[in-house]
Protein backbone atom coordinates (compact mmCIF):
# COMPACT_ATOMS: atom_id res chain seq x y z
CA UNK A 1 0.00 0.00 0.00
CA UNK A 2 1.43 3.45 -0.90
CA UNK A 3 2.12 5.37 2.29
CA UNK A 4 0.39 8.59 1.25
CA UNK A 5 -2.99 10.22 1.58
CA UNK A 6 -4.87 9.99 -1.72
CA UNK A 7 -8.53 9.66 -2.65
CA UNK A 8 -8.70 5.85 -2.11
CA UNK A 9 -6.96 6.28 1.26
CA UNK A 10 -9.57 8.80 2.38
CA UNK A 11 -12.29 6.37 1.29
CA UNK A 12 -10.62 3.60 3.29
CA UNK A 13 -10.22 5.98 6.23
CA UNK A 14 -13.98 6.61 6.36
CA UNK A 15 -14.77 2.91 6.15
CA UNK A 16 -12.22 1.90 8.79
CA UNK A 17 -13.23 4.73 11.14
CA UNK A 18 -16.88 3.71 10.92
CA UNK A 19 -15.99 0.07 11.53
CA UNK A 20 -13.81 0.95 14.53
CA UNK A 21 -16.36 3.31 16.06
CA UNK A 22 -18.99 0.63 15.60
CA UNK A 23 -16.88 -1.76 17.68
CA UNK A 24 -15.99 0.77 20.36
CA UNK A 25 -19.16 2.88 20.42
CA UNK A 26 -20.52 1.33 23.61
CA UNK A 27 -17.16 1.67 25.40
CA UNK A 28 -17.04 5.36 24.47
CA UNK A 29 -20.66 5.93 25.46
CA UNK A 30 -19.93 4.34 28.86
CA UNK A 31 -17.24 6.90 29.75
CA UNK A 32 -19.19 9.97 28.55
CA UNK A 33 -19.30 12.34 31.56
CA UNK A 34 -18.44 15.72 29.99
CA UNK A 35 -19.96 18.16 29.12
CA UNK A 36 -23.13 16.16 29.95
CA UNK A 37 -23.27 12.59 31.22
CA UNK A 38 -25.76 11.53 28.56
CA UNK A 39 -23.93 8.42 27.37
CA UNK A 40 -24.05 9.09 23.63
CA UNK A 41 -20.64 10.42 22.53
CA UNK A 42 -19.64 7.19 20.79
CA UNK A 43 -23.00 6.97 19.06
CA UNK A 44 -22.83 10.60 17.96
CA UNK A 45 -19.33 10.18 16.53
CA UNK A 46 -20.43 7.02 14.72
CA UNK A 47 -23.38 8.81 13.11
CA UNK A 48 -21.20 11.77 12.15
CA UNK A 49 -18.62 9.55 10.44
CA UNK A 50 -21.40 7.55 8.80
CA UNK A 51 -22.67 10.75 7.16
CA UNK A 52 -19.11 11.65 6.10
CA UNK A 53 -18.63 8.22 4.55
CA UNK A 54 -21.89 8.43 2.62
CA UNK A 55 -20.76 11.73 1.09
CA UNK A 56 -17.43 10.19 0.06
CA UNK A 57 -19.15 7.19 -1.51
CA UNK A 58 -21.39 9.55 -3.47
CA UNK A 59 -18.30 11.20 -5.00
CA UNK A 60 -16.84 7.85 -6.04
CA UNK A 61 -20.20 6.72 -7.45
CA UNK A 62 -20.46 9.87 -9.57
CA UNK A 63 -16.99 9.35 -11.02
CA UNK A 64 -17.61 5.66 -11.70
CA UNK A 65 -20.58 6.69 -13.83
CA UNK A 66 -18.37 9.03 -15.83
CA UNK A 67 -15.48 6.61 -16.06
CA UNK A 68 -13.02 8.87 -14.20
CA UNK A 69 -11.38 8.85 -10.76
CA UNK A 70 -11.99 11.49 -8.09
CA UNK A 71 -9.05 13.51 -6.84
CA UNK A 72 -7.99 13.93 -3.22
CA UNK A 73 -9.36 17.47 -2.88
CA UNK A 74 -12.88 16.48 -3.97
CA UNK A 75 -12.98 13.47 -1.67
CA UNK A 76 -11.62 15.14 1.48
CA UNK A 77 -13.99 18.08 0.99
CA UNK A 78 -16.91 15.69 0.54
CA UNK A 79 -15.91 13.94 3.75
CA UNK A 80 -15.88 17.26 5.62
CA UNK A 81 -19.20 18.37 4.12
CA UNK A 82 -20.86 15.05 4.93
CA UNK A 83 -19.68 15.31 8.52
CA UNK A 84 -20.97 18.89 8.73
CA UNK A 85 -24.51 18.08 7.62
CA UNK A 86 -24.68 14.91 9.69
CA UNK A 87 -22.86 16.03 12.84
CA UNK A 88 -24.39 14.82 16.10
CA UNK A 89 -23.67 16.03 19.59
CA UNK A 90 -20.84 18.13 20.91
CA UNK A 91 -18.02 15.80 19.84
CA UNK A 92 -19.51 15.04 16.44
CA UNK A 93 -19.81 18.75 15.70
CA UNK A 94 -16.18 19.34 16.69
CA UNK A 95 -15.07 16.37 14.57
CA UNK A 96 -16.84 17.93 11.59
CA UNK A 97 -14.83 21.12 12.09
CA UNK A 98 -11.59 19.15 12.41
CA UNK A 99 -12.30 17.52 9.05
CA UNK A 100 -13.14 20.91 7.57
CA UNK A 101 -9.75 22.24 8.69
CA UNK A 102 -7.97 19.26 7.16
CA UNK A 103 -9.87 19.65 3.89
CA UNK A 104 -9.02 23.34 3.77
CA UNK A 105 -5.26 22.76 3.96
CA UNK A 106 -5.08 19.57 1.89
CA UNK A 107 -7.15 21.30 -0.77
CA UNK A 108 -4.48 24.01 -0.88
CA UNK A 109 -1.77 21.40 -1.35
CA UNK A 110 -0.36 21.42 2.20
CA UNK A 111 1.07 18.31 3.84
CA UNK A 112 -0.80 16.35 6.49
CA UNK A 113 0.91 17.92 9.50
CA UNK A 114 -0.17 21.40 8.37
CA UNK A 115 -3.67 20.05 7.79
CA UNK A 116 -3.85 18.66 11.32
CA UNK A 117 -2.58 21.96 12.72
CA UNK A 118 -5.29 23.91 10.86
CA UNK A 119 -7.89 21.38 11.96
CA UNK A 120 -7.00 21.84 15.63
CA UNK A 121 -7.00 25.64 15.31
CA UNK A 122 -10.34 25.75 13.51
CA UNK A 123 -12.00 23.42 16.01
CA UNK A 124 -10.80 25.48 18.96
CA UNK A 125 -12.11 28.67 17.33
CA UNK A 126 -15.53 27.04 16.87
CA UNK A 127 -16.00 26.34 20.59
CA UNK A 128 -17.26 29.34 22.55
CA UNK A 129 -15.35 28.43 25.72
CA UNK A 130 -12.60 25.86 25.04
CA UNK A 131 -11.78 23.52 27.91
CA UNK A 132 -8.56 21.54 28.30
CA UNK A 133 -8.80 17.81 28.85
CA UNK A 134 -11.27 17.37 25.97
CA UNK A 135 -11.23 16.39 22.31
CA UNK A 136 -9.68 19.82 21.63
CA UNK A 137 -6.61 18.93 23.72
CA UNK A 138 -6.25 15.58 21.95
CA UNK A 139 -6.55 17.24 18.51
CA UNK A 140 -3.97 19.86 19.45
CA UNK A 141 -1.51 17.24 20.70
CA UNK A 142 -1.94 15.21 17.50
CA UNK A 143 -1.13 18.28 15.43
CA UNK A 144 1.88 19.17 17.61
CA UNK A 145 3.30 15.66 17.29
CA UNK A 146 2.83 15.57 13.52
CA UNK A 147 4.48 18.98 13.12
CA UNK A 148 7.35 17.91 15.39
CA UNK A 149 7.90 14.86 13.19
CA UNK A 150 8.14 17.18 10.18
CA UNK A 151 10.58 19.48 11.95
CA UNK A 152 12.80 16.55 12.94
CA UNK A 153 13.04 15.30 9.39
CA UNK A 154 16.18 16.65 7.76
CA UNK A 155 15.93 15.28 4.22
CA UNK A 156 13.40 17.19 2.15
CA UNK A 157 12.22 19.36 5.01
CA UNK A 158 9.06 17.35 5.78
CA UNK A 159 8.27 13.94 7.12
CA UNK A 160 6.38 11.46 5.00
CA UNK A 161 2.64 11.09 5.46
CA UNK A 162 3.07 7.74 7.21
CA UNK A 163 5.51 9.24 9.74
CA UNK A 164 3.16 12.16 10.35
CA UNK A 165 0.05 10.04 10.99
CA UNK A 166 1.97 7.69 13.31
CA UNK A 167 3.29 10.65 15.26
CA UNK A 168 -0.17 12.24 15.38
CA UNK A 169 -1.66 9.04 16.78
CA UNK A 170 1.06 8.71 19.42
CA UNK A 171 0.65 12.34 20.46
CA UNK A 172 -3.13 11.97 20.65
CA UNK A 173 -2.85 8.82 22.74
CA UNK A 174 -0.54 10.49 25.26
CA UNK A 175 -2.82 13.53 25.45
CA UNK A 176 -5.86 11.32 25.97
CA UNK A 177 -4.23 9.54 28.91
CA UNK A 178 -3.55 12.97 30.45
CA UNK A 179 -7.14 14.25 30.21
CA UNK A 180 -8.16 13.15 33.76
CA UNK A 181 -5.39 15.38 35.15
CA UNK A 182 -6.75 18.33 33.15
CA UNK A 183 -10.46 17.98 33.87
CA UNK A 184 -11.69 17.26 37.38
CA UNK A 185 -14.97 15.62 36.33
CA UNK A 186 -12.99 12.97 34.43
CA UNK A 187 -10.71 12.35 37.39
CA UNK A 188 -13.68 11.93 39.75
CA UNK A 189 -15.23 9.33 37.43
CA UNK A 190 -11.90 7.64 36.72
CA UNK A 191 -12.19 7.97 32.93
CA UNK A 192 -10.53 9.70 30.00
CA UNK A 193 -12.47 12.13 27.82
CA UNK A 194 -15.00 10.31 25.64
CA UNK A 195 -14.69 12.72 22.72
CA UNK A 196 -10.91 12.45 22.82
CA UNK A 197 -11.17 8.67 22.92
CA UNK A 198 -13.40 8.79 19.85
CA UNK A 199 -10.94 11.03 18.02
CA UNK A 200 -8.15 8.57 18.83
CA UNK A 201 -10.23 5.84 17.17
CA UNK A 202 -10.63 8.02 14.07
CA UNK A 203 -6.89 8.75 13.98
CA UNK A 204 -6.15 5.06 14.40
CA UNK A 205 -8.25 4.38 11.32
CA UNK A 206 -6.21 7.02 9.45
CA UNK A 207 -2.99 5.24 10.43
CA UNK A 208 -4.40 1.96 9.13
CA UNK A 209 -5.61 3.56 5.89
CA UNK A 210 -2.23 5.16 5.17
CA UNK A 211 0.20 2.61 6.61
CA UNK A 212 -1.73 -0.62 6.10
CA UNK A 213 -1.50 -1.64 9.74
CA UNK A 214 -3.69 -0.83 12.70
CA UNK A 215 -2.03 0.88 15.69
CA UNK A 216 -2.04 -0.77 19.08
CA UNK A 217 -5.33 -0.20 20.88
CA UNK A 218 -5.00 1.58 24.27
CA UNK A 219 -5.37 -0.59 27.34
CA UNK A 220 -9.09 -0.46 28.02
CA UNK A 221 -8.58 -0.74 31.78
CA UNK A 222 -7.48 2.87 31.79
CA UNK A 223 -10.43 3.95 29.68
CA UNK A 224 -13.30 2.50 31.68
CA UNK A 225 -15.03 4.15 34.63
CA UNK A 226 -13.62 3.19 38.03
CA UNK A 227 -16.40 5.04 39.85
CA UNK A 228 -20.13 5.42 39.12
CA UNK A 229 -20.66 7.71 36.12
CA UNK A 230 -23.14 10.53 36.84
CA UNK A 231 -26.52 10.01 35.20
CA UNK A 232 -28.68 12.63 33.48
CA UNK A 233 -31.12 14.50 35.67
CA UNK A 234 -34.49 12.90 36.21
CA UNK A 235 -36.54 15.92 35.16
CA UNK A 236 -36.29 19.34 33.60
CA UNK A 237 -36.27 21.12 36.94
CA UNK A 238 -33.28 19.21 38.25
CA UNK A 239 -31.55 19.67 34.90
CA UNK A 240 -31.96 23.38 35.31
CA UNK A 241 -30.21 23.18 38.66
CA UNK A 242 -27.22 21.16 37.39
CA UNK A 243 -27.04 22.29 33.77
CA UNK A 244 -29.24 23.11 30.78
CA UNK A 245 -32.12 20.76 30.07
CA UNK A 246 -31.93 20.59 26.26
CA UNK A 247 -29.41 19.95 23.53
CA UNK A 248 -30.30 21.88 20.37
CA UNK A 249 -28.66 21.18 17.02
CA UNK A 250 -29.55 22.53 13.60
CA UNK A 251 -28.08 23.30 10.21
CA UNK A 252 -28.19 26.98 9.35
CA UNK A 253 -27.94 28.90 6.11
CA UNK A 254 -26.63 32.36 7.05
CA UNK A 255 -23.85 34.83 6.33
CA UNK A 256 -20.80 35.36 8.54
CA UNK A 257 -22.11 38.53 10.20
CA UNK A 258 -25.40 36.91 11.16
CA UNK A 259 -23.55 33.91 12.59
CA UNK A 260 -21.31 36.18 14.67
CA UNK A 261 -24.42 37.73 16.22
CA UNK A 262 -25.92 34.29 16.71
CA UNK A 263 -22.84 33.09 18.62
CA UNK A 264 -23.15 36.02 21.02
CA UNK A 265 -26.85 35.42 21.59
CA UNK A 266 -26.58 31.65 22.08
CA UNK A 267 -23.62 32.11 24.42
CA UNK A 268 -25.92 34.10 26.70
CA UNK A 269 -28.67 31.47 26.49
CA UNK A 270 -26.69 28.38 27.41
CA UNK A 271 -23.37 26.55 27.28
CA UNK A 272 -21.44 23.92 25.27
CA UNK A 273 -21.80 26.24 22.28
CA UNK A 274 -20.13 25.00 19.10
CA UNK A 275 -20.76 26.63 15.71
CA UNK A 276 -18.93 25.02 12.81
CA UNK A 277 -18.93 25.43 9.05
CA UNK A 278 -18.61 28.38 6.70
CA UNK A 279 -19.38 29.55 3.19
CA UNK A 280 -23.01 30.10 4.12
CA UNK A 281 -23.69 26.69 5.75
CA UNK A 282 -23.23 26.09 9.48
CA UNK A 283 -23.93 23.43 12.07
CA UNK A 284 -25.05 24.90 15.38
CA UNK A 285 -24.86 23.01 18.69
CA UNK A 286 -25.79 24.38 22.12
CA UNK A 287 -27.14 23.25 25.50
CA UNK A 288 -29.98 25.47 26.78
CA UNK A 289 -32.99 25.52 29.07
CA UNK A 290 -35.15 27.35 26.50
CA UNK A 291 -34.94 25.30 23.31
CA UNK A 292 -37.43 27.56 21.56
CA UNK A 293 -35.25 30.61 22.12
CA UNK A 294 -32.24 28.80 20.63
CA UNK A 295 -34.21 27.90 17.53
CA UNK A 296 -35.68 31.39 17.29
CA UNK A 297 -32.15 32.82 17.36
CA UNK A 298 -31.38 30.65 14.35
CA UNK A 299 -34.50 31.84 12.55
CA UNK A 300 -33.42 35.45 13.06
CA UNK A 301 -29.90 34.68 11.80
CA UNK A 302 -30.94 32.81 8.66
CA UNK A 303 -32.71 29.58 7.72
CA UNK A 304 -32.39 26.76 10.25
CA UNK A 305 -33.39 23.23 9.25
CA UNK A 306 -32.79 19.63 10.32
CA UNK A 307 -33.57 20.83 13.83
CA UNK A 308 -32.95 18.29 16.60
CA UNK A 309 -33.88 18.95 20.22
CA UNK A 310 -32.98 16.39 22.88
CA UNK A 311 -34.12 16.58 26.49
CA UNK A 312 -31.34 15.25 28.68
CA UNK A 313 -33.68 13.47 31.08
CA UNK A 314 -34.65 11.02 28.28
CA UNK A 315 -31.18 10.38 26.88
CA UNK A 316 -30.50 7.24 28.92
CA UNK A 317 -34.02 5.83 29.12
CA UNK A 318 -34.48 2.42 27.46
CA UNK A 319 -37.93 3.10 26.05
CA UNK A 320 -41.00 5.32 26.06
CA UNK A 321 -42.64 6.12 29.36
CA UNK A 322 -46.43 5.92 28.91
CA UNK A 323 -46.88 8.74 31.41
CA UNK A 324 -44.95 11.12 29.10
CA UNK A 325 -47.38 10.38 26.29
CA UNK A 326 -50.47 11.42 28.25
CA UNK A 327 -52.01 14.81 29.08
CA UNK A 328 -50.19 16.89 26.47
CA UNK A 329 -51.67 20.16 25.27
CA UNK A 330 -50.99 22.93 22.78
CA UNK A 331 -51.69 26.61 23.46
CA UNK A 332 -51.92 28.88 20.41
CA UNK A 333 -52.37 32.66 20.17
CA UNK A 334 -54.60 33.57 17.20
CA UNK A 335 -56.33 36.54 15.64
CA UNK A 336 -59.85 35.91 14.45
CA UNK A 337 -62.61 33.51 15.39
CA UNK A 338 -62.02 31.37 12.31
CA UNK A 339 -58.43 30.68 13.28
CA UNK A 340 -59.52 29.97 16.85
CA UNK A 341 -62.00 27.39 15.60
CA UNK A 342 -59.44 25.83 13.25
CA UNK A 343 -56.81 25.49 15.98
CA UNK A 344 -59.44 24.28 18.43
CA UNK A 345 -60.41 21.48 16.04
CA UNK A 346 -56.75 20.47 15.98
CA UNK A 347 -56.84 20.13 19.77
CA UNK A 348 -55.27 23.43 20.79
CA UNK A 349 -56.32 25.73 23.61
CA UNK A 350 -56.53 29.18 22.01
CA UNK A 351 -55.95 32.74 23.16
CA UNK A 352 -57.77 35.27 20.98
CA UNK A 353 -55.59 38.34 20.45
CA UNK A 354 -57.27 41.70 20.12
CA UNK A 355 -56.13 44.22 17.50
CA UNK A 356 -53.53 46.55 19.00
CA UNK A 357 -53.78 44.81 22.36
CA UNK A 358 -51.64 41.66 22.52
CA UNK A 359 -52.29 39.22 25.36
CA UNK A 360 -50.32 39.63 28.57
CA UNK A 361 -48.21 36.84 30.02
CA UNK A 362 -50.89 36.21 32.64
CA UNK A 363 -53.42 35.37 29.91
CA UNK A 364 -51.00 32.88 28.40
CA UNK A 365 -50.33 31.30 31.79
CA UNK A 366 -54.08 30.97 32.34
CA UNK A 367 -54.43 29.29 28.93
CA UNK A 368 -51.66 26.84 29.85
CA UNK A 369 -53.59 26.03 33.04
CA UNK A 370 -56.79 25.56 31.02
CA UNK A 371 -55.01 23.00 28.86
CA UNK A 372 -54.94 20.74 31.98
CA UNK A 373 -51.75 19.09 30.81
CA UNK A 374 -48.41 18.19 32.35
CA UNK A 375 -46.76 18.94 29.00
CA UNK A 376 -47.66 21.99 26.90
CA UNK A 377 -46.40 23.31 23.57
CA UNK A 378 -46.81 27.10 23.33
CA UNK A 379 -47.29 28.75 19.90
CA UNK A 380 -47.21 32.59 20.17
CA UNK A 381 -47.67 33.06 16.39
CA UNK A 382 -46.34 36.62 16.60
CA UNK A 383 -42.79 37.98 16.80
CA UNK A 384 -43.92 40.72 19.17
CA UNK A 385 -45.05 38.08 21.70
CA UNK A 386 -41.64 36.44 22.02
CA UNK A 387 -40.75 37.86 25.44
CA UNK A 388 -44.32 37.64 26.75
CA UNK A 389 -44.53 33.97 25.78
CA UNK A 390 -41.11 33.24 27.31
CA UNK A 391 -42.22 34.82 30.59
CA UNK A 392 -45.43 32.80 30.59
CA UNK A 393 -43.53 29.60 29.88
CA UNK A 394 -41.15 30.28 32.75
CA UNK A 395 -44.02 30.90 35.17
CA UNK A 396 -45.81 27.72 34.09
CA UNK A 397 -42.62 25.71 34.55
CA UNK A 398 -42.37 27.05 38.08
CA UNK A 399 -45.85 25.59 38.64
CA UNK A 400 -44.63 22.17 37.53
CA UNK A 401 -45.78 22.17 33.90
CA UNK A 402 -43.28 21.08 31.26
CA UNK A 403 -43.50 23.80 28.59
CA UNK A 404 -41.81 24.02 25.20
CA UNK A 405 -41.96 27.39 23.48
CA UNK A 406 -41.85 27.15 19.68
CA UNK A 407 -41.07 30.65 18.33
CA UNK A 408 -43.76 30.78 15.64
CA UNK A 409 -43.91 34.26 14.11
CA UNK A 410 -47.19 33.92 12.20
CA UNK A 411 -50.41 31.96 12.40
CA UNK A 412 -49.47 29.99 9.27
CA UNK A 413 -46.36 28.71 11.05
CA UNK A 414 -48.59 27.70 13.96
CA UNK A 415 -50.92 25.87 11.56
CA UNK A 416 -47.94 24.01 10.07
CA UNK A 417 -46.79 23.01 13.56
CA UNK A 418 -50.25 21.81 14.55
CA UNK A 419 -50.50 19.77 11.35
CA UNK A 420 -47.66 17.49 12.50
CA UNK A 421 -48.53 17.50 16.22
CA UNK A 422 -48.78 13.92 17.50
CA UNK A 423 -49.53 13.61 21.24
CA UNK A 424 -48.70 9.90 21.20
CA UNK A 425 -45.04 10.69 20.46
CA UNK A 426 -42.51 11.47 23.17
CA UNK A 427 -42.63 15.12 24.15
CA UNK A 428 -39.22 16.08 22.79
CA UNK A 429 -39.85 14.26 19.50
CA UNK A 430 -43.17 16.06 19.10
CA UNK A 431 -41.52 19.42 19.79
CA UNK A 432 -38.80 18.68 17.24
CA UNK A 433 -41.33 17.79 14.54
CA UNK A 434 -43.48 20.85 15.25
CA UNK A 435 -40.48 23.18 15.38
CA UNK A 436 -39.14 21.82 12.09
CA UNK A 437 -42.52 22.24 10.39
CA UNK A 438 -42.84 25.83 11.62
CA UNK A 439 -39.27 26.66 10.64
CA UNK A 440 -39.81 25.28 7.13
CA UNK A 441 -42.79 27.59 6.58
CA UNK A 442 -42.12 31.03 5.14
CA UNK A 443 -44.86 33.53 5.83
CA UNK A 444 -46.28 36.68 4.28
CA UNK A 445 -49.20 38.99 4.93
CA UNK A 446 -51.09 41.94 3.48
CA UNK A 447 -51.60 45.19 5.36
CA UNK A 448 -52.85 48.69 4.53
CA UNK A 449 -50.49 51.63 5.14
CA UNK A 450 -51.87 54.12 7.65
CA UNK A 451 -49.54 56.98 6.62
CA UNK A 452 -46.76 57.91 4.23
CA UNK A 453 -43.52 56.22 5.25
CA UNK A 454 -40.26 54.69 4.08
CA UNK A 455 -40.17 50.90 3.73
CA UNK A 456 -37.66 48.34 2.54
CA UNK A 457 -39.54 48.30 -0.79
CA UNK A 458 -39.63 52.10 -1.18
CA UNK A 459 -41.94 54.93 -0.12
CA UNK A 460 -45.58 54.07 0.52
CA UNK A 461 -48.55 56.40 0.78
CA UNK A 462 -51.47 56.21 3.19
CA UNK A 463 -53.95 53.66 1.83
CA UNK A 464 -51.33 51.66 -0.14
CA UNK A 465 -51.46 47.90 0.13
CA UNK A 466 -48.28 46.46 1.63
CA UNK A 467 -47.11 42.92 1.04
CA UNK A 468 -44.76 41.75 3.82
CA UNK A 469 -42.54 38.66 3.63
CA UNK A 470 -41.14 37.41 6.96
CA UNK A 471 -42.05 40.79 8.47
CA UNK A 472 -40.36 43.03 5.85
CA UNK A 473 -42.23 45.03 3.19
CA UNK A 474 -41.52 43.40 -0.18
CA UNK A 475 -44.37 44.74 -2.37
CA UNK A 476 -46.27 48.03 -2.48
CA UNK A 477 -49.47 48.16 -4.53
CA UNK A 478 -52.79 49.91 -4.95
CA UNK A 479 -55.12 46.93 -5.37
CA UNK A 480 -55.33 44.29 -2.68
CA UNK A 481 -55.97 41.37 -5.03
CA UNK A 482 -53.21 42.25 -7.49
CA UNK A 483 -50.78 42.91 -4.67
CA UNK A 484 -51.65 39.49 -3.23
CA UNK A 485 -50.88 37.82 -6.57
CA UNK A 486 -47.51 39.60 -6.80
CA UNK A 487 -46.69 38.72 -3.21
CA UNK A 488 -47.54 35.07 -3.80
CA UNK A 489 -45.29 34.96 -6.88
CA UNK A 490 -42.45 36.42 -4.82
CA UNK A 491 -42.96 33.70 -2.22
CA UNK A 492 -43.02 30.87 -4.76
CA UNK A 493 -40.04 32.15 -6.73
CA UNK A 494 -37.77 30.33 -4.27
CA UNK A 495 -39.81 27.12 -4.38
CA UNK A 496 -42.54 25.51 -2.34
CA UNK A 497 -44.84 22.50 -2.18
CA UNK A 498 -47.85 23.75 -0.21
CA UNK A 499 -49.46 27.19 -0.03
CA UNK A 500 -51.68 28.01 2.97
CA UNK A 501 -54.05 30.98 2.66
CA UNK A 502 -55.79 32.52 5.68
CA UNK A 503 -58.35 35.16 4.69
CA UNK A 504 -59.51 37.84 7.10
CA UNK A 505 -62.87 39.54 7.25
CA UNK A 506 -61.68 42.50 5.13
CA UNK A 507 -60.42 40.35 2.25
CA UNK A 508 -62.24 41.11 -1.04
CA UNK A 509 -64.75 38.57 -2.29
CA UNK A 510 -63.26 36.00 -4.62
CA UNK A 511 -59.66 36.53 -3.44
CA UNK A 512 -59.21 32.91 -2.39
CA UNK A 513 -60.53 31.60 -5.73
CA UNK A 514 -58.27 33.98 -7.69
CA UNK A 515 -55.15 32.92 -5.79
CA UNK A 516 -55.92 29.21 -5.90
CA UNK A 517 -56.52 29.41 -9.66
CA UNK A 518 -53.31 31.36 -10.14
CA UNK A 519 -51.27 28.74 -8.25
CA UNK A 520 -52.93 25.84 -10.08
CA UNK A 521 -52.25 27.32 -13.53
CA UNK A 522 -48.71 28.62 -12.92
CA UNK A 523 -47.25 26.22 -10.37
CA UNK A 524 -48.35 22.73 -11.33
CA UNK A 525 -46.70 20.84 -8.46
CA UNK A 526 -47.89 23.18 -5.68
CA UNK A 527 -50.99 22.43 -3.60
CA UNK A 528 -53.16 25.12 -2.00
CA UNK A 529 -55.36 25.10 1.09
CA UNK A 530 -57.46 28.06 2.27
CA UNK A 531 -59.04 28.91 5.64
CA UNK A 532 -61.30 31.68 6.91
CA UNK A 533 -59.51 33.60 9.61
CA UNK A 534 -62.43 35.66 10.88
CA UNK A 535 -63.10 39.37 11.22
CA UNK A 536 -60.15 40.09 13.51
CA UNK A 537 -57.60 38.46 11.22
CA UNK A 538 -55.38 40.45 8.85
CA UNK A 539 -56.76 40.62 5.24
CA UNK A 540 -54.50 37.79 4.06
CA UNK A 541 -51.85 35.51 5.50
CA UNK A 542 -49.77 33.31 3.21
CA UNK A 543 -47.66 30.35 4.25
CA UNK A 544 -45.34 28.45 1.90
CA UNK A 545 -43.87 25.11 2.93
Amino acid sequence: MPQSLDAPAVRAWCSLALESLGREREEIDAINVYPVADGDTGTNLYLTVESAGQAVEAVFAAHETGGSAPDLTDVIRAMAHGALIGARGNSGTILAQLLRGMAERIGDGDHLAAALRRAAELAREAVAHPVEGTILSVAGAAADAACAACAAETAGGTAGTADAVRAAYAGARAALDATPQQLAVLDRAGVVDAGGRGLLVVLGALVQAVCGEAPQVPALAHHRPTRPVPQPAADAQSCAGGGPAFEVIYLLEADDEAVARLRTRLDRLGDSLVVVGGDGLWNVHVHVDDAGAAVEAGVEAGRPYRIRITHFDTAAEPGPDPREQAQRGVVAVVQGEGLAALCGEAGATTVLARAGEPPASGELVEAIRRAHAREVVLLPNDTALRHTAAAAAEQARAEGVRVALIPTRSAVQGIAALAVHAPDRRFDEDVVAMTAAAGATRYAELAVAESRSWTSAGVCQAGDVLGLIDGDVAVIGKDLTETAVTLLDRMLSSGGELVTLVLGGTAPEGLSTRLETHVRERYLAVDTVAYEGGDRATPLLIGVE
